[in-house]
């Protein structure tokens, strides 16, 4: 079975993400053998959301505004309300995601999230899904939400909230292990 040993991901984030879209991700990619870094417009740590109240605290690798597409291979953004609220106003974490779409590197949404793609301007025409609140925001800017666990529209894959998160997690390694940016890596290897 390949492994993803080789995969730098990169998880953007701030103040109020959903813990379990944040941890699950950085602890099933770091099991799986990638290399996993958290960007936030601040640092040195930011705070999850749990519960209905705060709760973790993560360590920020880098800052959104220091980062280059080019060094990753795949982009998770977590949800919650509170944390893509905040970065769509964030040019720095707009033009990121942007950069990574350009790039055909994959781009990972869950839950609130696509707000962030809505706001990116990156939606119109692309099939994906979302936390329900955020369906007609979606579709004003021209996406085709579904109504599915796990949508996956060339490079970009959507899921709906923390009760979708194995196949969110599932679809994410299975598209990372066979993209093509991983395709001829000397530092891929098969277990």
């Amino acid at each position: 079975m390949p492994t993803i040993r080789a995969a730098k991901v990169l998880i953007m984030a701030t103040d109020g993400f959903e813990q379990s879209e944040l941890l699950t991700p950085l602890h099933r990619l770091q099991d799986a053998g990638a290399s996993v870094l958290i960007a936030a417009p601040h640092g040195p740590q930011i705070r999850g959301w749990k519960d209905k109240d705060w709760g973790e605290s993560v360590d920020v690798d880098l800052a959104i505004s220091s980062v280059d597409a080019a060094d990753f291979h795949c982009l998770i953004l977590p949800g919650g309300q509170m944390n893509p609220d905040a970065l769509r106003t964030n040019e720095d974490a707009l033009e990121l995601i942007r950069d990574f779409l350009h790039c055909g590197k994959i781009v990972a949404a869950i839950c609130h999230a696509p707000w962030l793609l809505v706001e990116a301007d990156v939606v119109e025409g692309r099939q994906l899904t979302s936390w329900r609140s955020i369906k007609t925001d979606i579709e004003n800017a021209g996406g085709i939400w579904i109504d599915r666990e796990v949508v996956v529209d060339d490079s970009l894959i959507t899921s709906r909230s923390p009760a979708d998160l194995d196949a969110f997690m599932a679809k994410i390694i299975e598209e990372i292990e066979t993209h093509e940016h991983l395709e001829g890596d000397p530092f891929r290897e098969n277990a």
